[in-house]
């Protein structure tokens, strides 16, 4: 998030567990202050020309009541997904059949198969966990995405770039994110 012309970070707080919990297993803490998390939004972007319509979408996200960090990040996802107009299909890997022992790159091929998926996108960062080669014995084309640099007018000031979602949608109307989500990457 930008704050005072710098990145700044927000977070959700989580209940005290183990921290070898699946995220389907946490929750969030009970004494999470919905309230001071949407004034640090508020008083970030206040000023911000999509301010109204992503300030509404974001309090309608936090004040979601369910405590389970998986429920509440899904639908994080599916309302923003909704509001930037996506309609790509969102799967909870889950509830997909297939041997949910399966780890990393074979879990992953395992998912595609199920799915009959022919390409598999990653994030960039991802490059060194795949084997290119046993994917192409599964029949699968691997690829990674990389994101091109998006500059946009944030309140005059030195442009703080990698920021999230929320600032993008801040500073940007439905129409301009949908063009950059187009076309503002490569695959690799």
């Amino acid at each position: 998030m930008l704050q005072n012309g710098k990145d700044g970070m927000f977070s959700l707080p989580l209940k005290n567990d183990a921290d070898h919990l699946d995220v389907r297993e946490r929750e969030l803490a009970a004494d999470f202050n919905r309230d001071k998390l949407l004034n640090k939004f508020k008083d970030a972007y206040r000023r911000a020309p999509y301010f109204e319509q992503t300030f509404t979408l974001i309090e309608s996200i936090v004040r979601y009541e369910d405590k389970n960090l998986f429920s509440f990040l899904h639908n994080s996802i599916v309302a923003i997904c909704k509001y930037l107009v996506i309609d790509t299909k969102v799967q909870v890997s889950s509830e997909i059949a297939i041997d949910h022992c399966l780890k990393n790159q074979d879990r992953v091929i395992a998912l595609c198969e199920a799915l009959r998926a022919s390409i598999y996108v990653n994030a960039i960062g991802g490059m060194g966990l795949y084997s290119e080669e046993t994917f192409r014995e599964k029949c699968i084309e691997l690829k990674f995405i990389k994101s091109k640099s998006f500059e946009y007018p944030q309140f005059g000031e030195a442009f703080v770039p990698w920021l999230s979602i929320v600032d993008v949608m801040m500073f940007n109307s439905v129409a301009v994110i949908n063009e950059c989500l187009s076309c503002n990457y490569v695959l690799l």
